[in-house]
């Protein structure tokens, strides 16, 4: 089933008396369960795709189904609640709260839905187990490593169980071993946990850990091969 469907989207900037496409006539499926790299120089369009799929921002013509709704259809405050209730974001600056526990930051998505206090927390531990940070609960995130921040900040994005994890250079922050550890985790969500991921990197390494790589230049999508 495909979660996620862009037909022939064209994303068009003004600057001035002229304007540019960021995205010529793109079209991408992404099916349920697949682990998709995004790659691509700066200027590629690969920011622009993952900021329309991810429900930040539209084309100005073409169309975009997530998990079959008809993104182009709906006003901010529906985008604002699709992105809560399908997506996950991990960023490459992980984002966290600097004063609060590594427990709170995971909770911090469900205050927005409104859940319990009990709950929230069965869920957040939940979570950050998952990446491997049980007893870490309690510390704050200068207390601990950049590669334990960026499992927080995983946990967080997977704590309303979101069928999509979208990771905007995930291990630009982090040296090679930890950037290896992270993706670890991400090969962990995808194949024990069944998370659909997509993943923008400008890395090959990183590229590799996914089981397909599409390729943006000027645009336009030039590759998109499997990964044996």
């Amino acid at each position: 089933m495909a979660l996620i469907e862009v037909k022939n989207a064209i994303k068009t900037y003004s600057t001035g008396d002229s304007s540019f496409n960021a995205l010529n006539d793109v079209s991408l499926t992404i099916e349920d369960g697949e682990f998709v790299a995004i790659m691509g120089t700066s200027g590629s369009g690969k920011s622009t795709f993952m900021n329309m799929i991810g429900c930040l921002d539209k084309p100005t013509s073409g169309s975009y189904f997530l998990d079959g709704i008809d993104v182009m259809k709906l006003n901010a405050d529906k985008l604002s609640e699709i992105r809560n209730l399908k997506l996950g974001f991990v960023f490459q600056g992980f984002n966290l709260i600097s004063r609060t526990s590594a427990l709170e930051n995971v909770e911090l998505p469900m205050i927005y839905k409104g859940i319990g206090v009990e709950e929230r927390r069965k869920r957040a531990e939940h979570a950050l187990k998952i990446v491997g940070l049980e007893n870490r609960e309690n510390h704050l995130p200068n207390q601990m490593s950049g590669g334990q921040q960026q499992r927080v900040a995983i946990a967080r994005a997977i704590v309303n169980d979101a069928p999509i994890i979208l990771a905007d250079e995930p291990t630009g922050n982090l040296d090679t071993k930890t950037s290896y550890e992270v993706m670890d985790f991400f090969v962990k969500l995808n194949e024990v946990h069944k998370k659909t991921i997509v993943l923008v990197t400008h890395e090959p390494d990183i590229a590799e850990y996914c089981k397909r790589i599409v390729r943006f230049k000027d645009g336009n999508i030039v590759s998109d091969e499997v990964n044996k």
